[in-house]
């Protein structure tokens, strides 16, 4: 399977190894990728760093890290994971710097979910 290619280097999706990691079930992939969706933790990452609370935007950031990784999302998951790494040793500034870039990822992750359904894997 093709992995849906960003702009930059990392793949939005890693179909290979979520199909991998899901066993080779993309019935099951595809049903708790789409729950992402509804998944609060950026909005919570993005509010909590506008309210300069550094603790609520590493929990946030670690758990958008956790899932993101377990759904093969690359791209959201590197940023999301460097983010939680900043706010965990209390670099604020530069964790809300990625913001833009981690908002872009998600975005993309967003747009690649519309057409998920409609993929075999």
């Amino acid at each position: 399977m093709e992995e849906k290619e960003t702009a930059g280097t990392l793949p939005v999706i890693d179909y290979d190894e979520a199909l991998d990691r899901f066993g080779g079930n993309s019935a099951l992939y595809k049903r708790l990728a789409s729950k992402f969706t509804e998944d609060p933790h950026f909005a919570d990452m993005e509010e909590a760093l506008a309210r300069n609370d550094a603790e609520e935007a590493y929990r946030a950031a670690h758990a958008l890290k956790g899932v993101s990784g377990n759904l093969s999302f690359s791209e959201l998951y590197s940023i999301a994971a460097s983010m939680s790494a900043l706010l965990r040793d209390g670099d604020k500034e530069t964790a809300a710097e990625l913001l833009p870039s981690a908002k872009q990822a998600y975005v993309r992750v967003l747009d690649a979910l519309v057409d998920l359904e409609s993929l075999s894997l």
